[in-house]
């Protein structure tokens, strides 16, 4: 046949770049715990989906005849596939062709990932091992001339922050644009003990005088720093958790903006009644409880995925199925600060409204907020500006909104549950406690006077507590309608799967 020199050829260049760096250096990545960037693209993504976009793409050396000797792949890999049978871009960085650096890299690829992401509207997966193809000291005496900066392709990163899905997962030490590329996504991952990320590694940050040369990577950029800075949602154990996470993030979203979340086929009866909800929350309102638990309970089963664990604790960030529907949960911690708002906290639940709004994913609050953190460290860390943008966001919101007040919801912060001026979607828990500021807080003040005459202060103060205690019960605020509905606990499984399904109706 004509073409068969040419086929052949094509078959020897797609075999030469599947070897990427070479035996050495992939036993050498294999060593450090760590997958090769085809293996990790292969066990991303649903089987035999794969179609990889420029894989003879690299740079060769020819003989005097113009014959190919060598051949050294690009160390970036993208192409489509397939999660949870939908259509997706994935790419993968190839830490064995020269650490990722730019010097190895054919930028028009990136560029063509993420523009593909972007015009076709399909959820974006990058797997970063490296700078990313940032740049090197080295290539810059090779071309004999430096240049001002830029990144190539990043107007096509900043218009999939606005249209697709993005997904991040820090694979390895990343610095430099790799790191970027980390943060410049709606869910990141990094492996704990494998990945490190920091605007430049240690050997940098001490050429620079700019820290010790003690620091090792992990203590200037390992899990521990950024999954509590809020740089990073989520850490993994092992990079095929990492997958995992990545996988589940994107079974709750749409494939992109404008498009509707699907439903997974419901396995839990949405008129089912926990029991136990009766005494989820104690009684003495200084005790806390466990609020994660309780989202569990009148969720799907096994359908609930928490982001952002282990920062701006005292609110949990979550998705979650409620008769099959997609939603974004929004709940207080009470095992954090009593649930209070830190500044860390207020940031954390402006980002996630921010996407829920962005990609219509109705939005149910589980309220447990005696308001905003106070004292000197609550100052200095300027939490009310952060309090106030995350009011805003909620205001902002246009997505359906559900509330349920499982207990405490005091002055600005509590007032962040909704925006009041929309059609209120709430119900209450008998457990309910509401107000400008906590009873506990003001008595003492506003009855100075009283308590200065009486006999037995402490008496006096035990009778003005429980006369108040009666003016601050939920069924008065209910006579008022200023509360729409108090409900018993059981019932807030049924009534929030209703309002998932008249949510997505809306849509």
């Amino acid at each position: 046949m004509p073409w068969n020199k040419k086929l052949d050829e094509l078959k020897r260049r797609a075999a030469l770049a599947e070897k990427m760096g070479g035996e050495k250096k992939l036993a050498r990545q294999q060593a450090r715990g760590k997958l090769d960037a085809r293996e990790r693209l292969k066990r991303l993504l649903d089987k035999n989906s794969f179609r990889e976009i420029g894989k003879i793409a690299g740079k060769g050396t020819y003989d005097e005849t113009g014959d190919l000797e060598t051949f050294s792949p690009s160390n970036f890999i993208f192409g489509r596939g397939r999660i949870n049978n939908e259509p997706v871009v994935a790419s993968a960085d190839d830490f064995t062709v020269r650490g990722g650096a730019a010097d190895a890299a054919i930028h028009r690829k990136f560029s063509q990932a993420e523009q593909m992401a972007h015009e076709l509207r399909l959820p974006l997966i990058r797997m970063i091992d490296g700078t990313g193809g940032g740049g090197s000291v080295k290539m810059l005496e090779e071309m004999g001339f430096t240049y001002v900066p830029f990144v190539p392709g990043w107007e096509h990163v900043v218009k999939n922050l606005k249209t697709v899905p993005v997904a991040a997962l820090a694979l390895g030490p990343t610095a430099g644009l790799g790191a970027a590329r980390m943060v410049a996504s709606h869910y990141s991952v990094m492996v704990k003990g494998v990945a490190q990320i920091f605007t430049a590694g240690p050997a940098v940050v001490a050429g620079m005088g700019a820290g010790s040369e003690t620091l090792d990577k992990e203590q200037l950029g390992g899990a521990d720093i950024h999954t509590r800075n809020g740089v990073i949602d989520d850490e993994a154990a092992s990079e095929d958790e990492a997958f995992a996470m990545a996988r589940n993030f994107l079974s709750y979203l749409p494939g992109h903006v404008g498009a509707r979340a699907g439903r997974i086929p419901p396995h839990d009866k949405p008129n089912r009644k926990d029991e136990k909800l009766l005494s989820a929350v104690p009684e003495n309102p200084r005790e806390a409880y466990n609020m994660r638990r309780v989202l569990e309970m009148i969720a799907d089963k096994y359908s609930v995925f928490e982001m952002g664990k282990r920062w701006g604790r005292a609110v949990i960030t979550a998705f979650a199925r409620f008769d099959g529907w997609s939603v974004a949960v929004l709940a207080s911690d009470p095992t954090f600060l009593g649930g209070s708002w830190t500044a860390d906290t207020a940031e954390k639940a402006k980002r996630f409204v921010s996407l829920a709004e962005q990609f219509h994913l109705p939005v149910i609050h589980l309220v447990d907020n005696p308001g905003f953190m106070i004292g000197l460290d609550a100052e200095k860390t300027a939490t009310i500006r952060r309090g106030v943008e995350a009011m805003n966001a909620v205001y902002n919101a246009s997505v359906p909104w559900a509330s349920v007040i499982i207990r405490k919801a005091y002055g600005v912060a509590g007032a962040a549950m909704s925006d009041h001026t929309r059609f209120q979607y709430r119900f209450a828990w008998p457990s309910g406690d509401w107000g400008s500021l906590p009873m506990e807080g003001g008595v003492e003040v506003a009855y100075k006077s009283e308590l200065e005459k009486a006999e037995d202060p402490a008496a006096a103060l035990a009778e003005i507590k429980a006369r108040l205690s009666k003016v601050t019960s939920p069924f008065r605020t209910a006579e008022q309608f200023l509360i729409e509905d108090i409900i018993d606990p059981r019932e807030t499984r049924p009534l929030l799967c209703e309002f998932a399904e008249l949510a997505q109706r809306r849509s």
